[in-house]
């Protein structure tokens, strides 16, 4: 009786310590989803704003030198010089800690950059913002530090899930982009919390979820293989992407090491591009554009190198925002262009296309296939895996953020550990090397 008795109270004080657990993760996301969904809305009105409002005035192009002299200044002033996406990850994974000041200068700067004419996105600015929100919440509430990176998941998370209204692929994606092969899964209730909770304040202020009308193909073996390939095409693109941004960034780093004076010389590259290809098609996030390839099925053939363009020279001369959107305007106009001529109605095929360009862009599969779901609907599930699959496959060992780690070879299942586009320093994975 007496070992039984014994055997309860164990049991009572492990309880205690889910429980205890549980209670400490739904405080801190609740104010971590709070205080991301209310900075969140603003974040997106601004941004909203500033595109609309250039789209009416599209003079503003020739503020550009103005507005990247501002937001150099705003980050030397608030001492955040080269902080980015890669200090979020970097921070989930080794503690490194995050600056509070990165949060007005990411906010201000990334409005500026979408009023005057530049080429990117906002969710690199939302994982920055809500990283640094739950990292400070973490730190105020006095979290240990591997309780602090889980925090700063959950704010990544519930940015993500207030821009874009998908909680499900929000929560993924902070598990899975730090280190790919890796599933963070103690976070998985922190993050879920926070962009529900996120997604809930930023639905109350009226931010519409990100979502797309398009009619999708029923499954036929003839259909998976047209969808195959194009997925393997996107791959290549994904590819293409994120080696021009990031050869564009070493040169301008290297031809141009003054801040001021590389990003007057990046504005003036852009207002010239701007003149050469009128029509602010590839000027601010490009949403119209999106939602033109993918619900109508039109798109110029070559819109999407374009944006390549934009956006690599938007973003290495030092204007901020992200990558991510800009991912979804080249997939969705290369699956759009290509699509018809593989057999595959334009506009799905733009939804293959946007989705697959993120996936090799991100290196997170699971996380672009929730996000296909929640942004086109389940009835493409089975496309949409296989074509994630793909492009997670042939992208190779590149991606958007250079901090992210991968864990296991993407060719066998093998440890390696090496940081995304390590081959920029010469670090090259087993297989890669079995070729050199």
């Amino acid at each position: 009786m007496n070992q039984f008795r014994e055997h309860l109270l164990i049991e009572y004080k492990r309880y205690i310590i889910y429980l205890k657990a549980l209670v400490k993760w739904l405080v801190v996301s609740g104010i971590v989803g709070v205080l991301c969904g209310g900075l969140g809305t603003a974040f997106h009105v601004g941004v909203d704003t500033a595109n609309g409002f250039r789209l009416v005035h599209p003079w503003l192009i020739w503020l550009l030198p103005v507005a990247g002299a501002a937001i150099v200044a705003i980050y030397s002033f608030f001492s955040v010089e080269g902080q980015s996406t890669n200090n979020i990850i970097s921070e989930v994974q080794s503690g490194n800690g995050l600056k509070l000041n990165l949060i007005p200068s990411i906010f201000f700067s990334t409005v500026l950059t979408h009023l005057c004419g530049g080429s990117a996105g906002r969710e690199g600015a939302a994982l920055q913002m809500g990283g640094t929100i739950g990292y400070e919440t973490g730190k105020l509430l006095r979290l240990d530090d591997r309780d602090l990176r889980t925090a700063t998941l959950a704010g990544m998370a519930a940015f993500f899930s207030a821009l874009f209204g998908t909680p499900l692929a929000a929560t993924v994606f902070a598990m899975a982009v730090i280190s790919v092969g890796l599933l963070y899964h103690a976070a998985l209730l922190p993050c879920l919390l926070a962009s529900l909770t996120a997604y809930g304040i930023s639905s109350l202020f009226g931010v519409s979820p990100t979502h797309f009308t398009v009619a999708m193909p029923q499954l036929q073996l003839v259909m998976l293989l047209k969808v195959a390939l194009l997925a393997a095409l996107s791959g290549f693109v994904s590819f293409l992407f994120c080696n021009v941004l990031h050869w564009m960034e070493h040169v301008m780093q290297k031809r141009f090491p003054n801040p001021y004076l590389r990003v007057l010389v990046g504005a003036a590259i852009l207002i010239a591009l701007s003149l050469l290809f009128p029509g602010g098609d590839y000027n601010g996030a490009g949403s119209s554009v999106i939602k033109r390839a993918v619900e109508q099925g039109q798109a110029n053939p070559f819109a999407f190198l374009l944006k390549i363009l934009f956006t690599a020279v938007t973003l290495s001369a030092g204007f901020k925002g992200g990558e991510v959107v800009p991912s979804f305007f080249i997939g969705a106009c290369f699956g759009c262009a290509v699509g018809p001529l593989l057999g595959i109605p334009a506009g799905f095929a733009a939804a293959v296309g946007l989705i697959c360009v993120f996936c090799g862009g991100v290196n997170c599969p699971i996380a672009s296939t929730f996000l296909a779901i929640e942004l086109f609907s389940a009835e493409g599930l089975l496309y949409f895996a296989l074509a994630c699959a793909l492009s997670y496959l042939l992208s190779g060992y590149t991606g958007l953020y250079s901090s992210q780690r991968i864990l296991y070879d993407k060719l066998k299942a093998q440890y390696i550990d090496v940081h995304t586009n390590a081959y920029h320093e010469g670090e090259h994975t087993p297989m890669e090397q079995k070729y050199r």
